[in-house]
């Protein structure tokens, strides 16, 4: 597959998408039923929108690079699924396990659910977005120019 700056850009903006989507739709909900009960005293009363503005970029870089690109190169979404799963879940992990050790009210029930919500948002937007740009590239010559 073709992977000129131009895909990788749609690529990298597709993986955003849905990454972005989900995450709203998990954090909507879970906020008041997940997070505050359990790490309320901890949470700030409002978001830090730079932090989330440097996070969301660079999180999805790296999905970019380590599940979605690997898959395009093989021009197949499935890898981009797994690759992206496992990206999520050491990233997840990386940060609520280094809270589980060093924070003294950190909660293993967000642990838990963080692991399993970055292995799975992690898997889909990698794998949707390799998909997409999978079916976009797979279309007959003739009907790409005719487009």
């Amino acid at each position: 597959m073709n992977l000129s700056p131009s895909r990788l850009a749609a690529a990298y903006l597709a993986t955003m998408a849905v990454f972005l989507a989900l995450d709203a739709v998990w954090l909507s909900l879970m906020a008041s039923r997940l997070y505050q009960p359990a790490i309320g005293h901890l949470m700030a009363p409002t978001v830090d929108w730079l932090a989330a503005a440097l996070f969301y970029p660079l999180y999805i870089l790296g999905l970019l690079v380590f599940a979605v690109r690997p898959a395009l190169i093989e021009a197949r979404a499935a890898p981009a699924l797994r690759l992206g799963a496992l990206f999520g879940l050491i990233a997840y992990a990386t940060y609520d396990l280094t809270n589980q050790a060093t924070l003294r009210d950190w909660s293993w029930t967000v642990t838990a659910a963080d692991l399993v919500w970055g292995a799975f948002v992690s898997g889909s937007a990698a794998g949707a977005a390799a998909w997409l740009m999978c079916r976009l590239t797979s279309r007959p010559a003739s009907r790409r120019s005719a487009q």
